[in-house]
């Protein structure tokens, strides 16, 4: 198997004190076997199915991508790669042609059994003409996909792509049976180690463990799974509280302070790739100007959002993209800190004495948004930039205001690889490149790095990239958002916490127990 990893938890600051405290198992005991594991989980709708080309929020990634179905590629709780249908992978010397074994022995929770048709037809279905898929742009990268054998896979890609492997454990590529789709899709039929028993969208889905899991029993505790939909914050963080469920995701802050105080609860934290930025439209005057983009970098308090707006469940971010779960994460670049000085010496090598930009937020773009922009606005005063917060209206913010207002907030979840996330918003000419900002080095770079497969090189290549970004680029990125969780004192896992997702990276109910 061609080796990838990515770095593993950060356990720094806030975070690794929570983490110490998150039920690690004592030495020489295992998991526990048993019990119902009953979650409350936001990011629910109506409108859900097991249709993952369809999946954005957090209910039906837990439920889908952990729980009923399978991937053929897993980012272990550690941040290493592994196979999960597949069981290994090759690559060419160019890393276009890409060769999969697949597990043996599979079964669906229909019985069917799981083989190369299932990847091919599971994969084609994010590729039709209709299909709405988040997942396309990663599918349509292949050329051609052939079956070898009944367990053997080879799929060539239109150029080269050290990171495929990692694309394929993305959640909305998820593994159904072939010439089943659509029925598996209303059933929830997969290979997953928990089969549905019912599911009510944006409600409740239940699930049993499926007996004789190619998992063993390495993965998937408990005897049953309830996933309830709790949107609301204060009511879950209340069901946490009063032992209706096990575990809770997004703690709601302003009731922090009354679960730390409950015996009963415990908070774990990671700090991933999340990020919440202000992006400008690079092509309009004044971001058409570097040094204006660099005298705005220098004019925000990056510490005092993470403390205002995070609460301190942050880290303070450096103007590009690649978080610390990232494998290449350049943290040791000069950061660009808050300097009202630097920010006015900037603005005068631009031929500026003053500015006065708009600045379009709405808490639609993340949690605090707008409170964020005006502490940007005041921080601002301080190097003669004025900053008129627009306040732009909940509804239709991502129609109406991001890749259209010249400088807006905005969100990203990140990505597993700095290749999927510049290749995402940072490559020329994508759709959701919200800056529009060209450089032919990152360009370069970006596409020379993407196929290159020593490790060493990429990481110089991904530096460089990383450095441009922070320096010369259009989105100032001023914080990392930690995921902040929170569960019974009665669960236990193995003391390491992925860090790609909340919720342990989607898989709570496949790798944690009952203490």
């Amino acid at each position: 198997m061609t080796n990838f990893t990515r770095r593993g938890l950060m356990k720094t600051g806030a975070a690794a004190g929570v983490l110490a405290a998150t039920g690690a198992r004592a030495a020489g005991h295992g998991p526990k076997k048993g019990g119902t594991l009953r979650l409350g989980l936001a990011g629910a709708n109506t409108s859900d199915s097991w249709d993952g080309r369809t999946h954005s929020d957090s209910f039906m990634i837990m439920a889908a991508h952990g729980c009923v179905f399978d991937c053929l590629t897993e980012i272990g709780a550690d941040g290493q790669l592994k196979g999960e249908l597949a069981e290994s992978w090759e690559a060419s010397a160019d890393a276009v042609t890409w060769t999969f074994k697949l597990r043996q022995g599979v079964k669906f929770h229909s019985g069917k059994d799981f083989g190369a048709d299932d990847v091919i037809a599971s994969l084609q279905m994010h590729t039709s003409e209709d299909s709405k898929s988040a997942a396309k742009p990663i599918i349509e990268a292949i050329t051609e996909m052939k079956k070898v054998s009944d367990h053997e896979v080879t799929f060539t890609l239109k150029a080269g792509n050290a990171d495929f492997p990692f694309l394929l454990s993305d959640y909305h590529i998820l593994m159904f049976p072939a010439g089943e789709i659509e029925a598996a899709i209303a059933s929830g039929n997969g290979t997953g180690l928990y089969k549905v028993e019912s599911f009510d969208p944006g409600v409740r889905f239940v699930g049993s463990r499926f007996a004789d899991h190619y998992k063993g029993d390495e993965a998937g505790h408990f005897d049953s799974v309830e996933f309830i939909a709790i949107n609301d914050s204060s009511a879950r963080m209340n069901a946490l509280m009063t032992g209706q469920v096990d575990a809770v995701n997004r703690v709601d802050f302003k009731t922090e302070a009354l679960m730390k105080a409950n015996p009963n609860v415990e908070i774990f934290e990671v700090t991933g790739n999340q990020h919440f930025t202000f992006p400008m439209l690079t092509g309009l005057s004044p971001f058409d100007d570097m040094k204006v983009r660099q005298a705005l970098k220098h004019a925000v308090n990056r510490q005092e959002m993470v403390d205002k707006i995070l609460l301190g469940h942050g880290a303070v971010a450096n103007d590009h993209p690649i978080g610390p779960a990232n494998q290449y994460y350049a943290g040791d670049l000069a950061q660009n800190d808050f300097d009202p000085d630097k920010a006015k010496a900037l603005l005068k090598e631009a031929g500026l004495d003053s500015l006065s930009v708009d600045l379009s937020a709405a808490n639609a773009a993340f949690p605090g948004a707008v409170d964020a922009a005006q502490l940007y606005q005041a921080s601002a005063k301080n190097a003669g930039i004025d900053i008129n917060v627009v306040q732009e209206p909940d509804d239709g913010y991502w129609s109406n205001v991001w890749l259209k207002k010249p400088w807006c907030a905005c969100y990203w979840s990140g990505r597993a690889t700095e290749d999927w996330m510049f290749s995402s918003a940072y490559e020329a000419g994508v759709p959701w490149n919200d800056t529009g900002w060209e450089n032919a080095r990152f360009q370069e770079l970006l596409l020379t790095a993407r196929a290159e497969l020593d490790s060493s090189k990429r990481k110089e290549m991904y530096t460089e990239m990383q450095m441009l970004m922070s320096s010369e680029g259009g989105t100032v990125v001023p914080m990392y958002a930690n995921y902040v969780d929170a569960h019974s004192t009665k669960l236990a896992n193995s003391g390491t916490i992925g860090n790609v997702f909340q919720m342990d990276s989607s898989r709570l109910a496949e790798r944690w127990w009952f203490a």
